[in-house]
């Protein structure tokens, strides 16, 4: 059992990192053979129908999945040491969905001429990406990933349980991770009508989680996090409200 749990938290993280590594291609219209601008031609209502439903079955399962009600219920049947690694696997399938059934809008909304500026662009959109992935080491990369789970559980070791901590971007906004994919999704030299409503929806989304998420977090830190919560604003770097962190440091979600 320890062995496969173990071969199984690393197939899905794997699975994860090429579908995380896809998403910047898919997202920037880059490399891949099946981008946000690319596919069949489908007519505008059928289109928007299909991509938005794409995106709102990714927020139910991405919400809804990593609420603690739903992993009290989850885990009856899903057992605890791989009960983050199948949340993960489950988020890609349904990304990898996207990617394949997305139908592209290709109305251009701005296109970005100067070289100056489309240079500037293509580095806030992988500072964006780079700002993701960077957050998710500033906490425990391991952790959010299932990773760390099913390494203690095959070591027979007891899983640690997060500890509250604010290192680097989250001294500056709450949810750093959140904001990265912001920037990545909206700095792109051309906005076409398809990539507009995927930031859009994608950002509307992270709103609504961050309502969510939060909500958790307030349970599981309590005043330590109301109290980082007063004092570093949420998804946008603003140092009026930034300039003072908690007054202990351990981890925001």
């Amino acid at each position: 059992m320890k062995p496969l749990a173990l071969a199984y938290g690393a197939l899905c993280y794997l699975i994860f990192f090429l579908t995380f590594l896809y998403a910047i291609g898919f997202v920037g219209d880059l490399v891949v053979p099946k981008s946000i601008d690319s596919g069949p031609a489908t007519a505008l209502p059928l289109a928007l129908a299909i991509d938005l439903a794409l995106l709102g079955l990714f927020a139910v399962q991405h919400s809804g999945m990593a609420r603690q009600a739903f992993k009290k219920w989850w885990t009856r049947f899903v057992p605890w040491p791989i009960e983050r690694s199948t949340y993960v696997l489950a988020a890609s399938l349904v990304l990898i969905l996207l990617y394949w059934a997305w139908r592209p809008l290709p109305q251009t909304i701005w296109s970005v001429q100067a070289s100056w500026a489309v240079a500037l662009l293509w580095v806030l959109f992988f500072a964006g990406w780079g700002i993701v992935l960077i957050s998710t080491f500033l906490i425990s990369h391991a952790e959010l990933f299932g990773v760390s789970q099913v390494w203690a559980f095959s070591r027979g070791q007891k899983h640690q349980p997060p500890q509250f901590k604010t290192p680097l971007f989250y001294k500056l906004v709450r949810h750093p991770i959140y904001f990265g994919f912001v920037v990545a999704f909206f700095a792109i030299p051309k906005m076409t009508l398809g990539h507009l409503v995927f930031a859009l929806a994608s950002t509307a989304w992270m709103l609504i989680a961050i309502q969510l998420e939060e909500r958790d977090l307030i349970t599981l830190f309590g005043a330590r996090y109301l109290t980082y919560r007063t004092q570093v604003s949420m998804i946008l770097p603003l140092p009026r409200l930034s300039r003072a962190g908690p007054p202990t440091a351990d981890q925001p979600g």
